[in-house]
């Protein structure tokens, strides 16, 4: 006896506890509420209302009151096979109408109608978790989609307050109260998603920077990924399943975050390297002049000293005794010094020249915010290698 059929009559039915009773146990009822109380109960499968029992149209109110709010299968049991009487009970909400004159009609009938709930039953289960399962789904997407499009996004934030700002906004979606703390290498950023940053979280997001991924406490967590730390508020510690998908779905926005921090930090840094370039290219040319200068005064004193020494020299040789061959050697070494002398002297100033050339091939790399990769090549093409 896996179910019970509750029927609506005087008292108990002999024809019907020898037809069902081997598959159902019967519970009469002889009042419309004591029925509808006893169609409430897990087990109760059927209700069956004895028309001549209660009276036409009695059952037709009965059958009434009993659907209402209830997906319980109700049959009219009747002694006549009235069209009225059928169309007034399907009006009532009535699951079928039957007659006492086929007892085998009636068994089948009856079991068709148990079969339809059972059937529908399951189908309304199958249906309940088939709607769960999309809502879950949907919600799945819904939390993916936000989690996409910061990462689409978070490519054009140029500064930490966009890249905190942007963040802020993809984790409103989740109802999430946060403080956050980005750590760069040129300094520390603490946020809040409106007003200023509060010293007290700042200084918990600093201190269990290192704590591990997750750190709860209460109804709050903070959750570090490298060089992002955001301290959760208001997380839904009542709701295990949400708690676990907000944990993992805002631990992929903070990967996002810190990558777009490691590029800002890579964009300042070649930004200040392009900038110590440029200085020191400039540098070196104010000090390349400088030492152009002093350069060419010291090669111009050497050479005027080296013929000041042939001009003595060559004003000395007639009181030196010497005979015209030792002359002409003397005045032959003088010579070549002088001609020594002022090769040295132009080799530097080539020397000096080329160092001008590369100094301003390389401020012309660096005119411009953004350097041309193939001026680049070219101007590294033109250096020794290792």
């Amino acid at each position: 006896m896996g179910y019970i059929a509750v029927v609506l009559g005087r008292g108990e039915d002999r024809q019907l506890e020898s037809l069902l009773g081997e598959k159902c146990q019967l519970a009469f009822a002889d009042t419309i509420s004591a029925a509808a109380e006893l169609s409430g109960t897990q087990e109760a499968k059927l209700v069956m209302i004895d028309a001549v029992a209660t009276g036409g149209d009695q059952a037709i109110d009965a059958c009434r009151a009993l659907k209402e709010g209830s997906d319980v299968p109700v049959v009219l049991l009747a002694d006549e096979d009235s069209l009225q009487m059928k169309m007034q009970a399907y009006d009532a909400g009535c699951d079928d109408y039957l007659t006492r004159d086929d007892m085998i009609e009636l068994k089948a009938r009856i079991d068709r109608v148990l079969f339809n709930k059972i059937a529908n039953d399951q189908l309304r289960m199958q249906l309940k978790q088939a709607n769960e399962m999309a809502f879950i789904a949907m919600s799945d997407t819904s939390d993916l989609g936000v989690n996409i499009q910061f990462l689409l996004d978070v490519n054009r934030c140029d500064n930490l307050d966009e890249l905190g700002m942007r963040l802020f906004q993809s984790i409103r979606s989740y109802g999430l109260n946060c403080s956050l703390q980005m750590r760069s290498r040129y300094g520390t950023k603490n946020m809040e998603a409106n007003g200023m940053a509060k010293e007290m979280e700042s200084a918990m997001l600093e201190a269990c920077s290192e704590q591990g991924r997750y750190v709860d406490f209460g109804r709050r967590s903070i959750m570090n990924y490298e060089r992002v730390s955001l301290l959760v508020k208001n997380m839904p510690v009542d709701d295990p399943k949400k708690y676990g998908a907000i944990k993992d779905n805002v631990f992929s926005l903070l990967q996002g975050c810190d990558a777009r921090i490691v590029a800002l930090d890579n964009l300042k840094s070649l930004e200040l390297e392009s900038v110590l370039v440029k200085r020191l290219s400039g540098h070196l040319s104010s000090v390349m002049a400088t030492v152009d200068h002093s350069y060419q005064d010291v090669m111009r004193s050497i050479a005027d000293v080296v013929e000041n020494m042939a001009d003595g020299v060559e004003s000395s040789l007639q009181f030196l005794g010497m005979d015209e061959r030792q002359e002409s050697a003397m005045q032959k070494i003088m010579e070549t010094g002088i001609l020594e002398t002022n090769r040295i002297f132009n080799d530097g100033m080539r020397l000096d020249k080329g160092l001008k050339e590369f100094l301003r091939k390389l401020d012309e790399v660096f005119a411009s915010g953004h350097a041309d990769p193939q001026q680049i090549r070219m101007l590294l093409d033109s250096m020794p290698g290792d």
